[in-house]
């Protein structure tokens, strides 16, 4: 039997794509940590340092799409250098002012500036789509660029924390401006997959917003409410651990979320699946919030970590699929932003779960924050029952294009 990774691996260009893109992701994984951890470790409140990381998560989640438009426009080698040099400037300033003292609105107003950092993730699965658009192989690929990203979820944080505490404290936030400047250049000198530009269609006027395709508005409702979940697992977990008496034991509860994603994802990936993309979707829709159920009923923290490890299994193939349909739904002369995007929405979900599931933690205990994620599970469901007609026309519609087109 053929393994299909080693298919895609050995596709001209991929190899040195893998490499690049796993070296410019990584500082998307290490920056928000990085600037909370800086920051405490130069002796401001906590508040303080959560809020500065929050503004420059939150500004790169709504500033993503709108540099991911110009890339679409002007192409990813003439674009993000650019982006990625200001940005690049910004987070300097940022380390620079922190070191100083400066004041606080300098402190907000420079994370909101280096907010502009481009969403690699969504460069790169473009990447994936011009390669492997309406082949197999595609489903492959995203499983293994999910994969890598659970990978790079795992380094990341953990690694800007250990900079920060044993080196120096803008050890971490630096490291991750190098690694970005690193990464986004060897990316960029692969032209080989780089995807070319594709010129849209106008009926004149001004251009309409890639929001208003109502197919892509149920996947970014989907993914927010994915992110939901994951965001409320973060935090619910370390409640759960801190009640137990065991406040360690987040770390390998939280580690075994991730390697279920991950064991998931790679099997996945190997497998052909005939089965409509429109109803995959709602399958494993239907399996993410039903695992998320799971939690709330373990007693301790072994059978907790059981519990998330079942849960972190389905999330790596939903993600797959989701990002899988929304190649099929978004123009492809606006493909980066419509993926840029999804991954805004599951970033914003994941904010969110972790603020509705600290208040319902504070006012009811950790046990209760997992009902946060049990409830955007249930409203998930909802979206994709209710989209499920949506998604299948949106599907029809774009292999008449394709096929018309070829």
């Amino acid at each position: 039997m053929a393994n299909p990774y080693r298919e895609i691996l050995t596709t001209p260009g991929v190899k040195g794509l893998v490499i690049a893109s796993s070296i410019a992701r990584l500082p998307n994984a290490m920056m928000g940590i990085g600037i909370i951890t800086m920051l405490v470790q130069q002796g401001h409140l906590y508040w303080l340092a959560g809020a500065v990381s929050g503004t420059f998560m939150l500004t790169n989640a709504l500033l993503g799409p709108q540099v991911s438009k110009l890339v679409d426009q002007y192409g990813q080698s003439r674009v993000l250098p650019l982006v990625t040099t200001f940005s690049i400037g910004m987070l300097l300033l940022l380390v620079i002012a922190a070191y100083m003292k400066a004041s606080t609105p300098f402190l907000f107003i420079l994370a909101v500036l280096a907010g502009s950092m481009p969403s690699m993730p969504a460069m790169v699965r473009a990447r994936w789509t011009e390669l492997f658009r309406g082949k197999p192989q595609l489903h492959t690929a995203f499983s293994l660029d999910t994969v890598l990203t659970e990978i790079v979820f795992i380094i990341g944080p953990p690694l800007a924390i250990i900079l920060s505490t044993s080196a120096f404290a803008e050890a971490g936030p630096l490291a991750a401006t190098l690694l970005l400047a690193i990464g986004v250049t060897v990316f960029i000198r692969q032209r080989q997959t780089e995807p070319k530009v594709v010129l849209a269609k106008h009926t004149g006027g001004k251009r309409e917003s890639i929001l208003q395709i109502p197919s892509l508005r149920i996947i970014i409702l989907a993914l927010l409410a994915m992110g939901v979940i994951g965001g409320t697992t973060n935090v619910a977990v370390v409640a759960f651990a801190n009640e137990q008496g065991w406040p360690t034991a987040a770390s390998f509860i939280l580690a075994a979320y991730a390697l279920g994603s991950l064991v998931a994802g790679l099997t996945f990936g190997a497998l052909r699946i005939a089965l409509p993309m429109e109803k995959q979707f709602l399958f494993w829709i239907v399996v993410t919030a039903g695992t998320a159920l799971l939690p709330i009923l373990a007693p301790n923290v072994y059978i907790m970590a059981v519990m998330i490890l079942i849960s972190g299994c389905s999330f790596a193939p939903a993600m797959v699929i989701v990002m899988t349909l929304g190649t099929i739904v978004v123009p492809a002369a606006r493909l980066t932003e419509g993926l840029t995007w999804m991954t805004t929405g599951i970033s914003i979900g994941v904010a969110l779960g972790g603020l509705l599931a600290g208040l319902v933690i504070d006012a009811y205990g950790a046990r209760a924050g997992f009902g946060v994620a049990i409830a955007s599970g249930l409203s998930m469901v909802v979206i994709a029952m209710m989209g499920l007609p949506i998604l299948r026309a949106a599907s029809e519609v774009r292999s008449e294009l394709s096929a018309e087109a070829s």
